[in-house]
């Protein structure tokens, strides 16, 4: 019995690992959209064998971020304008309810969870580099920490857990915008923003202010003419 045993638990194990590395490969653009995922190049480059890492990558199926096709196995799931669109559209509505739920209940850990969240993001600049931009791999962190604790006080699980998969989604198309956006947006005070109006209980305007940010974004995204060519929408 012990002998089947550890097996299984090492497979799965791995297969959580592999998950972990191609999924922050994918949202960090390393894994371009659009791009075949080669089961032997992936083994290869991983050290793995198939098995762990067909788990891994159905998985991501299962997240939306990878795509499977007859004749062609896996590959990453495209981008669109039209994607893009549903994506904000479908995260507006869904962050609204969350939103609205976290402010209603307004808890003291959501209160202090949400002030620490803005805090450590406020404290952190977007580049690395002042007259150029050099992405920090520690301010998308604790952006997304943010944008949760605006959020986690809902009470749903559910409704966190499809609010993250639209943010990961979103994450693969705003990572390409974030160059532009350095020069032509203030981020910070957006967030600053939407921290006073969610703290001091103001809704309608909370919600406004976020749709507002998720739609500019998008907007930035769809300007960018190297992005979209070619796409029929």
């Amino acid at each position: 019995m012990s002998r089947t045993s550890v097996p299984a638990t090492g497979t799965a194990t791995r297969a959580t690992s592999l998950y972990d590395q191609l999924r922050t490969e994918v949202l960090a653009g390393v894994l371009e959209p659009g791009s075949k995922l080669g089961i032997e190049g992936l083994c290869e480059r991983h050290a793995t064998s198939q098995t762990p890492l067909r788990e891994a990558l159905n998985r991501l199926v299962a997240d939306g971020l990878v795509e499977r096709r007859e004749q062609r196995g896996f590959v990453v799931a495209p981008i669109s304008a039209a994607d893009l669109d549903e994506i904000t559209r479908t995260r507006c509505w869904l962050e609204e309810i969350a939103l609205r739920e976290s402010i209603a209940r307004h808890a003291t850990d959501w209160e202090e969870a949400l002030v620490l969240a803005h805090h450590r993001l406020a404290r952190t600049p977007r580049s690395l580099a002042e007259d150029r931009f050099e992405d920090n791999p520690e301010w998308e962190p604790r952006h997304r920490a943010f944008h949760r604790a605006l959020i986690g006080g809902c009470g749903s699980r559910w409704l966190l857990a499809f609010c993250d998969q639209l943010a990961d989604q979103h994450q693969r198309y705003r990572r390409v915008a974030a160059p532009r956006a350095l020069k032509t947006r203030g981020v910070k005070a957006e967030h600053q923003r939407l921290l006073e109006a969610a703290i001091a209980g103001r809704a309608d305007e909370a919600v406004a202010l976020l749709k507002a940010h998720f739609e500019r974004t998008a907007q930035i995204i769809r300007d960018d003419p190297r992005l979209f060519r070619g796409d029929g929408d």
